[in-house]
């Protein structure tokens, strides 16, 4: 049983007595050193299994601990969520303490505190009322009553969504009603359980005899409530063991607390302590990164940071990038995951992590271009969202009235159109104060803003009908099956997982930390988030960030504070440097080379237009194309698209299918300098475009073939200018 443990490892494991607080670092095996711990003491006799209760925060998390269990020999050791467990006995308990059934649990609280804000004259909307909703939350796992709710918004220096005490009113109407309705919500799950255990010594005996060994898994995390019932289920007894760190807390707007976990060994003076800091997920290079960043911590968190020692063999430093715009950081990160993907790293194994959720929108497309499979995480898609489909109706509908509707009476081009009519259905030029479901709306338009941006700097002239078309085509590029894909995901949502290669993106002040993020605490709470996105990398870890948003701004970003001392050239306290090496700068070097204007082949008029820069000639020049060739083609991409699961123009668009046909290309170097045909796809379907270009049919087996050495080589399809980059966007 104690086999395969390091000396840490088999510490924490042989201590079967007494309290036990095991300080682990992020990748140093905590959850093998506490199954394994559980399983021995099963094995020696010291427990009985159904005397034991393992806690943690999520179903994930119970789930592999009890399937670790298991594989250890360890069958009838209850391993649930605080909440799960809770559940159970105030089932079984509430008859004999209440009597009666137990109330409907009501899964979802939002509609019972939309009557609530009714009856208090108080009108929300949909994301303000998931706010207030989580700020109901928040007040019941800190135990705070309605009528204190104010008090403690500002004592705890939190910025609530809405007037204080008005939520505070809502707070206890919503109370009310489910005391009306006989219902209760997952809060009151711990409340009355809690409450039965207190009241009730004989339950709570009963209790007490049935668990005597407890084991609580990221204690850190652990709320007010939590820690109350936890101490309810102890009685006057020791025999707990809590396994935490607490410089991975990134949760205390949820009500979570590290003061439990940091103030153990003052309840607990006898306890054994045990540090867990040998890192075996993470390269020597991602560590001492790691630890950097939490040198220069600041608080009581951080005095008690744990310095790793990884276990690993040694691997590349880590990448620090800096691009001129967002778009450029999307395409450079597409381009080295598919780097990546060439050298053989599963697609599974790598991650891209943001701070919110809209950042996903520009990662999303830049993969789908790029034909990266992705999967979000704790996240719907961009395009899937209630905001952006609201907003895509809105301007659908602005597109169709055109001149006669009256938000666009002074709107002068294509991104104002698009401001005014996103400002018909509530976005604002300023973004909301505090974070929460109104901030990742006003994010999500926001970027729909940006886009539009964007998309009038690329297409000179585009219509607010040219820019729906476009939300439609990059919506449908989204909706592409994936079943093994990158990883998009925030930081948040990645705590927990890990993977080979992991990209950390929109590094800047402002995004990390957050610009709402003011205290001293509320900054190192976002330090700590960056602390855990730089650990749930293995062996690759990139680090980006943009000097502005759209390309052609102004580049007065600056990459992120946390990141002084510790990139290449950056000053520290001291005025020294961070350590050597350099920040790559795209577009600097040999990693981009410069071209020419594009011009047309027919009248050498210099082009601009993206479609016209695909066919190399003017709309209006005579056009020579092969128009039972060009159907055949299109034909071909149809059934390509269908077996490869991806949108048609992922294969080609239209605008390049047309330049093939009106150039015919007979050698593989005339078809790569056709704008929208690169390395990559030229491997991976020139053999098929050059026999139709020569009359050849294609059958099932000759794509099949050609599909095989998909992967051989390195992808060179990717966009040596700006107008290449503009070039390859997809068109209706």
């Amino acid at each position: 049983m104690l086999d395969g443990l390091d000396p840490e490892q088999r510490e924490v494991a042989t201590a079967l007595h007494g309290p036990v607080c095991v300080l682990a670092g992020a990748g140093t095996g905590k959850t093998r050193a506490i199954t394994h711990r559980i399983a021995y003491g099963v094995r020696a006799g010291v427990y009985q299994p159904a005397s034991v209760l393992a806690v943690t925060f999520t179903n994930r998390a119970a789930g592999e601990m009890r399937g670790r269990l298991r594989g250890l020999g360890a069958n009838g050791v209850q391993a649930r969520t605080f909440h799960s467990a809770a559940l159970r006995q105030l089932q079984f308990f509430w008859p004999k303490a209440v009597g009666g059934e137990l109330p409907r649990l009501v899964e979802r609280k939002v509609q019972l505190v939309a009557e609530a804000a009714a009856r208090c004259r108080v009108r929300l909307d949909r994301n303000e009322l998931r706010d207030v909703t989580a700020e109901i939350e928040w007040a019941k796992v800190t135990q705070t009553v309605p009528e204190d709710y104010p008090a403690a918004v500002a004592k705890s220096a939190r910025e609530a969504p809405r007037d204080a005490a008005e939520i505070g009113r809502i707070y206890g109407l919503y109370e009310q009603l489910k005391r009306d309705r006989a219902v209760i919500d997952f809060e009151d799950v711990l409340l009355l359980t809690v409450g039965i255990l207190e009241e009730r010594p004989d339950i709570a005996d009963t209790v007490r005899r049935q668990y005597r060994h407890f084991v609580v898994d990221e204690y850190q995390d652990v709320s007010p409530l939590q820690q109350r019932l936890l101490e309810l289920w102890l009685g006057d007894r020791d025999s707990i063991c809590v396994v935490g760190d607490a410089s991975q807390t990134i949760y205390s707007f949820a009500g979570a607390t590290p003061d439990h976990l940091l103030n153990f060994r003052t309840r607990h003076p006898h306890a054994t302590v045990v540090k867990l800091v040998r890192d075996y997920r993470s390269t020597p290079q991602v560590v001492h990164l790691a630890n950097g960043l939490l040198a220069q911590a600041r608080g009581r968190a951080a005095e008690h940071r744990l310095e790793l020692v990884s276990q690993r063999e040694v691997g590349p430093e880590p990448v620090y990038t800096e691009y001129a715009d967002e778009p450029a950081e999307a395409e450079g990160v597409a381009r080295r995951i598919r780097e990546l993907l060439d050298a053989g790293v599963p697609a599974s194994e790598i991650a891209v992590l943001y701070r919110v959720n809209a950042q996903s929108e520009i990662y999303e497309q830049a993969l789908a271009d790029a034909s990266v499979p992705y999967q979000l995480r704790g996240a719907e898609r961009f395009f899937e969202r209630p905001e952006v489909r609201e907003a895509g109706l809105a301007l659908r509908g602005a597109a169709r009235a055109g001149g006669n509707d009256t938000l666009l009476t002074d709107a002068v081009d294509l991104p104002s159109q698009v401001r005014a009519v996103l400002g018909g259905i509530g976005w604002t030029p300023d973004p909301p104060a505090g974070s929460g479901a109104v901030r990742d709306r006003w994010e999500s338009l926001a970027a729909l803003v940006r886009l539009a941006e964007e998309f009038a700097r690329a297409r000179s002239g585009a219509t607010l009908a040219d820019f729906v078309a476009e939300l439609d085509e990059r919506a449908n590029a989204q909706h592409a099956p994936t079943v093994e894909g990158v990883t998009l995901a925030s930081l948040h949502a990645a705590k927990g997982l890990e993977w080979d290669a992991v990209f950390l993106v929109g590094l800047t002040d402002g995004t990390v930390p957050i610009t709402y993020a003011r205290t001293d605490e509320q900054i190192e709470e976002e330090r700590r988030l960056l602390y855990v996105g730089v650990t749930r990398a293995r062996r690759h870890l990139s680090l980006s960030w943009a000097l502005s948003r759209s390309p052609g701004g102004r580049g007065g970003r600056r990459p992120s504070r946390f990141l002084e001392g510790l990139r290449p050239g950056s000053p520290t306290g001291g005025g020294r440097t961070g350590g050597g090496g350099g920040v790559e700068r795209a577009g600097a070097g040999r990693t981009r080379r410069r071209r020419g204007p594009v011009r047309c082949r027919v009248c050498g008029r210099t082009l601009t237009d993206p479609g016209e820069m695909k066919l190399m000639r003017c709309e209006g020049c005579p056009s020579d194309l092969d128009e039972e060739l060009y159907e055949r083609l299109r034909e071909w991409r149809s059934i390509r698209a269908r077996e490869l699961g991806q949108p048609a123009y992922c294969v080609f668009t239209d605008k390049t299918l047309m330049a093939i046909a009106e150039n015919l290309p007979d050698s593989e170097a005339e078809l790569a300098r056709i704008p929208g045909v690169g390395g990559r796809k030229l491997q991976r379907f020139g053999a098929d475009v050059l026999a139709l270009c020569a009359g050849e049919e294609i059958g099932a087996d000759d794509r099949a073939d050609a599909g095989e050495h998909t992967h051989e080589q390195a992808d060179e399809d990717v966009p040596e200018s700006v107008t290449e980059a503009v070039t390859n966007l997809p068109e209706k």
